[in-house]
């Protein structure tokens, strides 16, 4: 799985999504390993366009599908259903609509600081020596890059 090419190529596209599945225990320190990428799409039909522009150039297929079986690979498939199973040049990918359990994205805090920090806008510097005081006192040792 070339997973850095895989959520560059999602990014570059604006798709909105979550990585769920191995890659976030892997990112949490977790030593299993995985061979796919999971991720949790908005199903907005915008998203849905730019989700089928963004995995298009690596060909996707659903996994095992026998290839002398048609595939259209567009908005108006990933409409038509809620979960994915893809075999791309990229590797396996598993889109799912919706995650039991799974129903706001936010950033944790030392990621939000690093946000307002890399940001530099005034109303972004502001706020983060409130955001700091929170980060020690939930007690967070994490890093935040300067």
């Amino acid at each position: 799985m070339n997973f850095v090419l895989a959520v560059q190529a999602l990014t570059d596209a604006g798709v909105e999504f979550a990585i769920i599945g191995g890659w976030p225990a892997i990112m949490h320190g977790s030593a299993h390993l995985t061979n796919d990428l999971d991720l949790c799409y908005s199903r907005n039909p915008d998203n849905l366009r730019r989700l089928a522009r963004a995995l298009a150039p690596y060909h996707p297929r659903p996994a095992e599908f026998p290839p002398e079986l048609p595939f259209v690979w567009d908005d108006r498939t990933l409409h038509g259903g809620t979960v994915f199973t893809l075999d791309t040049d990229l590797g396996r990918i598993d889109l799912l609509a919706e995650v039991a359990g799974l129903e706001v994205w936010t950033l944790d805090l030392p990621s939000l600081i690093r946000a307002k920090r890399a940001a530099g806008r005034p109303k972004d510097l502001l706020v983060l020596p409130e955001l700091e005081s929170l980060l020690d006192a939930a007690g967070d040792s994490g890093p935040v890059a300067e």
